[in-house]
């Protein structure tokens, strides 16, 4: 029974550790669009303050070339994470199958002790009447 029990807390702590990395990857991926939002506005900002739109125009501004490729690579960043994400969740379900199997392998184990007492109540409640 109690290699059964630590099968079970080994399982429960399974899941709850993939459950903190697939928030954590969403944290991410949150914090990443956050990011860009700020980048475009500041690329925008840039953009207007010197006149010049065009990314190849010689005299475009070297701060808003810089954002470019940071937002750029946080974009790419983004999309890896959410290659990650699908493939962490997926490990969540896994592991969530694997939790319901042992739990419910303990459950049944359990139901022939809880239906005999069951039964032993009984007999002695129609031994006294």
């Amino acid at each position: 029974m109690k290699s059964r029990d630590h099968l079970i807390r080994l399982k429960r702590f399974q899941v709850d550790e993939r459950r903190r990395r697939v928030a954590q990857i969403e944290s991410m991926i949150a914090d990443f669009a956050r990011m860009v939002v700020d980048l475009d506005r500041e690329i925008a900002s840039e953009e207007q303050r010197s006149g010049i739109s065009d990314p190849n125009h010689y005299a475009y501004p070297t701060f808003a070339r810089a954002a470019v490729a940071r937002r750029d690579n946080l974009k790419r960043s983004s999309g890896e994470l959410k290659d990650q994400l699908d493939e962490a969740r997926g490990l969540l379900g896994e592991a969530q199958e694997e939790l319901k199997k042992v739990e419910s392998l303990d459950g049944r184990e359990k139901m022939p002790a809880i239906e005999a007492a069951t039964r032993d109540v009984g007999m002695a409640r129609l031994a006294r009447a």
